[in-house]
């Protein structure tokens, strides 16, 4: 009944407006190098000249086998991300999805940090699990967005001062710990980061605090809130809210009928966030 009811809701929004032709271009297939890694990115522009504000997109964890009937398995890395694609470039966005190694056009390119992660919680500890964790965030995959970022950087129809990150569960928290590196970036859209392991990570709930205190650009947090857990958008909120640095949190009503979709929000709930998620954008981008 979940894997119905989910494929139900994909058709629909596949069929809607988001999906029909678009003033926009692409996706371009870019390979860029990190390290020896050779990464691999779709992206999408408005039509027109540019420059353009941009948007470079950070996608969850996907294993090399995900369970069957889940949203990761019935979507997959580049379906989800061209959904978020064309709403973002039909509004006037670039939007650069660069697959982290072992994961969509990168797959080749090494282990994903899920697969990672759930070997060393098979083989090893919970605790040593949630190390390797914030190890891979702060390290090899935090150095793979930051090559996405120079890319775009380098492109004369990007409006290299108009940057933003956006983020969805793992990736999510890459966007923020992203921004706490670049001052730069005007701002941070954080779908669900850390929503899996918050409840069981305190080396997670550690590092992300740690890294709000030090952002100073605008975070918006969002999660349905059936999400696995809206702790990161209430805690990390909080610590913005008491430091007075610029940020939202928005909790939508539960979307879906369990947490996989909930957290899954950001590719099946597109029409409900848009408005909000473009205002900010406009608001911080367009100045």
């Amino acid at each position: 009944m979940i894997r119905i009811i989910t494929l139900v809701l994909i058709l629909t929004y596949c069929s809607s407006e988001h999906l029909r032709a678009q003033e926009s271009v692409g996706p371009d297939t870019i390979s860029v190098h990190s390290g020896e890694l050779t990464l691999t990115g779709l992206l999408w522009r408005p039509a027109g000249p540019g420059p353009f504000p941009a948007l470079l997109f950070s996608h969850g964890n996907y294993a090399t086998q995900n369970k069957s009937g889940t949203i990761d398995s019935l979507l997959g890395p580049i379906t989800a991300t061209s959904l978020l694609a064309r709403v973002f470039a039909k509004n006037g966005y670039m939007f650069f999805a660069l697959f982290r190694k072992g994961v969509g056009l990168s797959r080749g390119q090494g282990e994903s940090s899920m697969d990672l992660l759930n070997r060393a919680l098979k083989e090893e500890t919970l605790d040593e699990r949630n190390t390797l964790q914030v190890h891979l965030l702060e390290t090899e995959q935090l150095e793979e967005m930051r090559t996405g970022l120079k890319f775009l950087r380098t492109r004369r129809d990007v409006d290299t001062n108009r940057l933003a990150a956006i983020g969805h569960s793992f990736g999510g928290s890459l966007a923020l710990l992203l921004a706490e590196e670049y001052p730069t970036l005007k701002a941070v859209v954080d779908f669900g980061g850390g929503a899996r392991s918050w409840d069981r990570s305190p080396q997670l709930r550690a590092r992300l605090t740690r890294a709000v205190t030090h952002i100073a650009v605008p975070v918006l947090f969002i999660h349905a809130k059936n999400d696995y857990s809206t702790g990161p958008a209430d805690s990390l909120g909080a610590v913005m809210r008491r430091l007075k640095r610029p940020h939202s949190v928005i909790i939508y009503p539960p979307f879906g009928n369990n947490t996989d979709v909930g957290h899954n929000f950001i590719f099946l709930g597109i029409e409900i966030w848009e408005p909000d998620v473009l205002r900010f954008l406009n608001r911080n981008l367009r100045r």
